[in-house]
C-alpha cells in the first residue's frame, strides 16, 4: 500500500513510531541513471523521505554555519542558479572581462556516498548533536544505507594497482628515452 493513499493515518503512525522509537527505516530501491555517466541511485520510500526532511530541518542550522560560502547544494538561498552566477563572476574576474584565459577544474569523487565510513560520520555527528532522540534516529538512518565497503575497498585497491602500473610505465619510458 502506498504511504500517500492514507496519508493522514500514515503520518500519525509514523509520528507514533518516532515518538516511541519503534521506527525502522525501510529498504532502499536501487536503480541506475545516466547523468551523463552511469550512476547507481538508492531511493528511500516516501515515509522515510519525510523523516529525512524532518532531520534535515533539524540539522541544517547546526551544520550550515560550518560550510564554506561557495557550497551551494541543498542550502537555503543557494542552489544551482546562484552557483552558476557566482562561477560566471569568478570567470569574468579571472579572465579580465573574458580577455584572458581561465581554467576550471570539474571533478567528482567516485562512489563517494557508498564509501563514507559510517563510524567516522557518526563520530562527527556526536560532536555536534547532543539530543539522544536525534542521535537514535540518525543511527537508524545511517545504518539503513547499503554501504558497499567491500566493493569500495576493492575499487580503491584496483585504482592503486592501475596507478602503480602507470608509474612503472612512466619509469620504463624515461629509462628508454635516456638509453636512446
Amino acid at each position: 500500500m502506498l504511504f500517500e493513499q492514507n496519508l493522514e493515518d500514515n503520518l500519525f503512525i509514523l509520528h507514533r513510531e518516532l515518538k516511541n522509537k519503534t521506527y525502522c527505516h525501510s529498504e532502499y530501491s536501487a536503480f541506475c541513471i545516466t547523468d551523463p555517466k552511469l550512476r547507481l541511485v538508492h531511493k528511500a520510500k516516501v515515509r522515510d523521505r519525510i523523516v529525512h526532511h524532518a532531520i534535515y530541518r533539524i540539522l541544517y542550522p547546526i551544520f550550515d554555519k560550518s560550510f564554506i560560502f561557495d557550497s551551494y547544494s541543498c542550502r537555503l538561498n543557494k542552489g544551482t542558479h546562484r552557483a552558476v552566477r557566482r562561477l560566471e563572476n569568478f570567470v569574468k574576474k579571472v579572465s579580465r572581462n573574458y580577455t584572458g584565459s581561465c581554467f576550471a577544474l570539474k571533478c567528482d569523487v567516485k562512489k563517494f556516498f557508498a564509501s563514507v565510513d559510517h563510524e567516522i560520520l557518526k563520530e562527527i555527528i556526536v560532536k555536534k548533536i547532543k539530543d539522544s532522540d536525534i542521535l537514535w534516529l540518525l543511527e537508524e538512518i545511517i545504518s539503513s544505507f547499503p554501504l558497499d565497503s567491500l566493493g569500495a575497498n576493492r575499487e580503491r585497491e584496483r585504482e592503486r594497482e592501475r596507478e602503480g602500473e602507470r608509474e612503472r610505465e612512466r619509469v620504463l619510458l624515461s629509462a628508454a628515452e635516456v638509453a636512446f
